[in-house]
């Protein structure tokens, strides 16, 4: 690896830790840059996930303050992310590439929809809710035990898809939801890496670029998140999203 291609794999763990700490979608920036330096998919990907993982530990302590009160509702949906990343990782290491190609766009649209009416969905859930569940209940669990399935086997835009399941079952406010979404992809990342530092072909330099430029980005970006109103961050949610599917779609 020469200076110029380190240059650019830092400069986009930058640019995706920042992004994740904020929304989620990085992989979009990092993933492309490694296949464009010739990297083979499988090993861009482990070594991505790897790398991110430091970034992911930055934008929770960033966020911090908003997980003040979370514990238990973060222990019973860290259970379902981490099982669910390590069936994604296996579905990875097994070959299993062409199942999500198709619907990772739809997935990301129709998350993208939540997150747009999640305030009046949310409304009209609670006045017909007879108990709100702290912890959003079954279907919240085998949601983002999905999104933990998939967020193992690759993880762009895995953010936005927790954001949206979190706002519609959780009644709380989107800092907070940004929050507990970074501890649980955060908690995807890192038992995906375990999987893959085990099992897997990782480019150590690689994954070390990222992870120094995912750290800094990490806390940039909650410096930057937790200061946007939640109208803001949610139009901000929207846009990032619709250039995933857009760059996923002609990629």
């Amino acid at each position: 690896m020469n200076v110029l291609d380190a240059t650019a794999v830092l400069g986009a763990g930058i640019a995706a830790g920042g992004i994740n700490a904020v929304v989620g979608s990085g992989s979009l920036i990092t993933f492309p840059v490694l296949i464009a330096l010739g990297y083979p998919p499988v090993v861009a990907n482990v070594s991505n996930n790897v790398g991110l993982v430091p970034g992911s530990a930055t934008g929770i302590f960033g966020y911090r303050k908003e997980l003040d009160g979370q514990r238990g509702r973060l222990l019973r949906l860290g259970i379902a992310s981490v099982l669910g990343s390590l069936l994604g990782g296996a579905l990875l290491l097994g070959a299993l590439r062409g199942a999500f190609d198709f619907i990772v766009p739809v997935l990301i649209i129709i998350a993208l929809v939540l997150v747009v009416v999640q305030p009046r969905l949310n409304a009209w859930l609670a006045a017909r809710r007879q108990k709100h569940h702290p912890h959003g209940g079954p279907w919240l669990w085998a949601g983002v035990f999905g999104a933990g399935v998939y967020g193992g086997y690759f993880g762009a835009a895995q953010g936005i898809v927790l954001i949206a399941l979190l706002g519609i079952f959780l009644d709380d406010d989107l800092q907070r939801t940004v929050g507990t979404k970074n501890v649980l992809t955060g908690l995807v990342n890192a038992s995906a890496a375990v999987l893959f530092v085990a099992v897997a072909d990782v480019n150590w330099a690689v994954a070390g670029l990222i992870a120094a430029g995912s750290a800094v980005g990490g806390l940039l970006g909650a410096s930057f998140g937790r200061r946007l109103p939640a109208p803001v961050l949610r139009g901000f949610i929207v846009v990032i999203g619709l250039v995933a599917v857009v760059k996923l779609l002609l990629g």
